[in-house]
């Protein structure tokens, strides 16, 4: 299978998890698009869904799907949303497509984080994939210094990137992350850090992931 299938395949798996008369929390990402169409082809009713980016409220928009501010729910009973990398217990990179600090809001939400992923995303340790961080223009130099200096990671400013927050991302190279929690937790408390494209504190409680043998499910 192609890489294309096997996001269509774990984005249709995704509808057992959605229940119907319910909100559901929607991420971003080309996996995710899968998602998206597969939902709004399903004919489960809805009360609506909350996106985490700008990209997936114009796709479900123009779908029919309602879309609801994270201000008028409490709670969410699932989050469905990609990764750019996954390990063995359920810690994630994500921000590849920049949406993360919406993409935790919505996942905080949330009850139960449902990955959907191609196998090419499981990994031992979290760091190959450039890890993504949400800073504040002034911060990123200082930031990129500290990535530097505190774990031998090398930062650098994603180039006409602006967030949809009016923010910037440096992706940071050169990092084993061996402590997800611990990294998350501390990083996010730098001066003119937004967010940590490290998802431990908001990790997966189901992994959907695409293989050529179908769709395997970890659950953690």
């Amino acid at each position: 299978m192609t890489q294309d299938e096997l996001k269509t395949l774990v984005g249709q798996a995704a509808l057992q998890y959605v229940k119907p008369d319910s909100i559901v929390g929607v991420g971003t990402g080309s996996t995710v698009d899968k998602f998206i169409d597969a939902l709004a082809a399903s004919g489960i009713p809805l009360k609506g869904a909350v996106s985490s980016s700008v990209r997936s409220t114009e796709r479900m928009s123009k779908l029919g799907i309602r879309i609801l501010e994270a201000s008028e729910v409490e709670s969410l009973p699932v989050y469905i949303d990609g990764a750019d990398e996954i390990d063995h217990a359920g810690h994630m990179v994500k921000g590849g497509g920049a949406a993360l600090t919406r993409e935790k809001i919505v996942a905080d939400l949330a009850e139960r984080f449902i990955c959907i992923a191609d196998e090419s995303k499981l990994v031992d340790t979290l760091g190959a994939f450039p890890l993504p961080i949400e800073v504040i223009p002034m911060a990123a130099a200082p930031v990129a210094r500290r990535l530097k200096a505190r774990f031998g990671g090398e930062a650098t400013l994603r180039a006409g990137c602006v967030t949809d927050n009016a923010a910037h991302i440096l992706d940071v190279r050169g990092l084993a992350i061996k402590d997800p929690a611990g990294f998350e937790a501390e990083v996010s408390q730098w001066p003119g850090v937004i967010t940590v494209g490290v998802f431990a504190r908001n990790k997966a409680a189901v992994c959907l992931l695409g293989t050529a043998a179908g769709v395997k499910t970890l659950s953690f």
